[in-house]
């Protein structure tokens, strides 16, 4: 007897500072108005998905000294956001991004805490650390830390922020002079006092970490509930899944007890052609000619205001010793010189101006197709492995989810790997993604002592 499938589980995702939506699209509207953000939770919500997603830049980016106006300007301040569509929603979760690097614990762990309380649980914290001195301006802190130390301030941090969700017993009745007492003395942090929020539904709530290096996926199996990636390859994302998912059996975890959801754009069509015409179509809206230097220009760290984004690509090496011009970006690009040399190649052979280059060597739309074609892939990448679910990031904001509600979710329920109702009466965002009650903070603190133990006399070995 064959084993039931895999559930598809679904997400969406309110994008952030990013080329990727289409502004001249003429149903774009505001990135700003709450109205966009409870439009786009709504139709997650009449979806059945899992939770809204957002993402937060805490300064303005900018390219060669002046802000980049091919951004969104600005974001309004995330919980608030979140605060808003909770109180215009009953089931969607509300996962906001927030930076163990420039926060503190005790004003992050009340602020999820209250999340929680408003929202009868459904919060969720997406843990990031921040790598430039350049956003670190708008801190006291200031600065940054080295890349070593992120993780191991983030891993303290969300102790910390464990520490205080505990320090409540579980109801009013039992509480006594004790309640909301707290001690926490580690490397980074030296706290002690009284929390005043009252224990949470969710206790914990729901932790998202969003990582790719090897320090990223140990993190998020030390310390994380579900794990934001970028690998939409379907073998790609195979090879992430089991090697992350390999690394849970030493803290004591299983399986599916950390979730792996891959963020994927789509462009849906009434065939298969039409879908890949309208997707070609989208990816040229997408990099107009000033986004196209404008990423030029981050590879070759200079200004290439004068060139042509219909002509050819700069025939001399990016500058590697000067100042970046490009600030509040992460830098994917490791080599400069050698993905310089390996786009000029790929021009002069495919006959590709600047703009034609930039629209192949960017990230595709990760599913293209039909709502059959698309919904068949998507399960495809369940039952195989390659993820747990997916948060789908539109083109259009706030309205671009609605045609994938209306035409793959059907297809899902279809195929029987996709819910006709939310799985649970509880509307705690753990119950709705199947996921296990808390972990206390000692277990999860105790795990990763004996994990770094173990490695230790290994190497003494």
């Amino acid at each position: 007897m064959s084993s039931s499938p895999r559930r598809v589980h679904l997400a969406a995702h309110f994008p952030g500072v990013n080329n990727n939506t289409i502004w001249s699209d003429p149903r774009s509207e505001s990135h700003i108005a709450v109205d966009s953000f409870i439009h786009m939770a709504q139709t997650a919500e009449r979806g059945l998905m899992d939770f809204l997603f957002l993402a937060e830049g805490l300064r303005l980016r900018e390219m060669n000294g002046k802000i980049y106006d091919l951004d969104v300007m600005g974001r309004p301040d995330t919980l608030t956001v979140l605060s808003a569509v909770a109180g215009a929603t009953e089931r969607i979760g509300l996962a906001g991004t927030l930076t163990a690097t420039f926060h503190e614990p005790y004003e992050l762990a009340r602020q999820f805490a209250t999340l929680d309380h408003l929202s009868g649980g459904r919060a969720a914290w997406n843990v990031v650390t921040s790598p430039d001195a350049f956003t670190g301006e708008n801190f006291r802190r200031g600065g940054y830390l080295p890349y070593p130390q992120r993780y191991e301030r983030a891993e303290d941090f969300i102790d910390a922020a464990r520490t205080l969700w505990e320090s409540w017993p579980a109801s009013a009745q039992d509480a006594d002079d004790t309640a909301g007492a707290y001690e926490h003395r580690s490397e980074f942090f030296d706290i002690s006092g009284r929390f005043d929020v009252p224990r949470s539904p969710q206790v914990h709530p729901v932790i998202f970490q969003a990582g790719d290096s090897d320090s990223g996926r140990e993190f998020a199996a030390g310390s994380a509930d579900v794990i934001f990636t970028r690998h939409s390859e379907l073998e790609d994302g195979k090879a992430f899944y089991k090697d992350t998912k390999s690394r849970l059996a030493k803290y004591g975890r299983a399986e599916d007890d950390l979730r792996i959801y891959p963020g994927v754009s789509y462009v849906l069509g009434d065939t298969d052609a039409d879908a890949a015409e309208r997707a070609r179509e989208q990816a040229y809206a997408q990099h107009s000619g000033a986004t196209a230097i404008a990423t030029l220009e981050r590879v070759w760290n200079t200004d290439l205001s004068s060139f042509d984004p219909d002509g050819p690509l700069p025939d001399f090496d990016p500058v590697l010793d000067g100042p970046e011009v490009s600030q509040g970006r992460v830098k994917h690009v490791k080599d400069p010189v050698a993905t310089a040399q390996r786009w000029r190649e790929i021009a002069q052979a495919e006959n590709l101006s600047i703009r034609d280059l930039v629209v192949r060597e960017s990230p595709r739309f990760a599913f293209v197709g039909s709502a059959d074609t698309v919904a068949r892939k998507m399960n495809q990448y369940i039952q195989e492995r390659a993820a747990d679910g997916f948060i789908l990031i539109p083109t259009v904001v706030p309205g671009g989810l609605d045609e994938f509600v209306d035409t793959v979710i059907p297809r899902l329920q279809e195929m029987g790997v996709y819910p006709d109702s939310y799985p649970s009466d509880d509307p705690a965002l753990r119950a709705t993604m199947e996921l296990n009650e808390y972990r206390p903070a000692t277990e999860w603190s105790q795990a990763r002592a004996d994990v770094r133990a173990a490695a230790t006399n290994g190497q003494e070995a």
